[in-house]
């Protein structure tokens, strides 16, 4: 984070902070807003990923994943240079020549492309890096951090905070990877749904049909009762 706050023009910390949480509230408004718009269209059918909602000979999705893989596309370079810079950083010194920074960049490269190629679902990716890597950054790193380096008593609120935090980590990453690695969750997609096809009927069909069928019952109930 802090390479990415020195790469602004004049990085000062108010930059930084109206930059963080512009870009956080545009993303929440765009998320939510997707969400609703999903959810209103598909309800009970919508899937994690909106574009498995829609068939494959609808031209203007198809236009919307090309858009999206562009995003991907420009997006992953940026990650691919603060890794880069991180394995400058740890095992180089800072530095690296031309010759280790092709060799380092086709690395980390052909590694992700390895994974991507290997893994057909993204569900178990996220959960194992939501374990080994989101947990010990919010939970562990912090609180060994502060207990190590703070100068405060041990009955310091602070401090207690970060003796109940830190075993918390260690919990949720050890359980959550136990869970992600004996509980894998199915992987469905790419499927298309079942109103895609033809001889399936539509969604004013099923809500017509499913209405005159909650109607028919509740004649017959009340004939039966009668």
């Amino acid at each position: 984070m802090s390479f990415v706050y020195g790469s602004l023009e004049e990085p000062t910390v108010a930059k930084w902070s109206r930059i963080i949480h512009v870009s956080t509230l545009v993303s929440v408004f765009i998320s939510i807003l997707f969400a609703t718009c999903g959810y209103l269209t598909f309800t009970g059918f919508t899937q994690g990923d909106l574009f498995e909602n829609y068939c494959r000979n609808d031209d203007l999705v198809t236009f919307g994943r090309f858009c999206y893989g562009v995003t991907v596309i420009l997006t992953y370079p940026i990650e691919c240079f603060v890794t880069r810079e991180v394995i400058a950083n740890v095992f180089f010194g800072g530095t690296l020549s031309s010759v280790f920074h092709i060799i380092v960049t086709v690395v980390i490269i052909t590694v992700a492309t390895l994974v991507s190629l290997l893994i057909d679902c993204l569900g178990i990716v996220l959960e194992l890096n939501g374990v080994l890597c989101a947990a010990p950054l919010i939970f562990i790193i912090p609180s060994a951090c502060y207990l190590k380096l703070s100068e405060e008593p041990r009955t310091h609120s602070d401090k207690i905070m970060s003796c109940v935090m830190l075993p918390i980590g260690a919990v949720v990453m050890v359980v959550g990877f136990i869970m992600a690695v004996t509980n894998p969750q199915d992987c469905t997609h790419g499927q298309e749904m079942f109103y895609c096809f033809p001889d399936n009927f539509s969604f004013t069909n099923i809500s017509v049909s499913h209405f005159q069928l909650t109607t028919q019952l509740s004649v017959l109930n009340i004939s039966i009762c009668q």
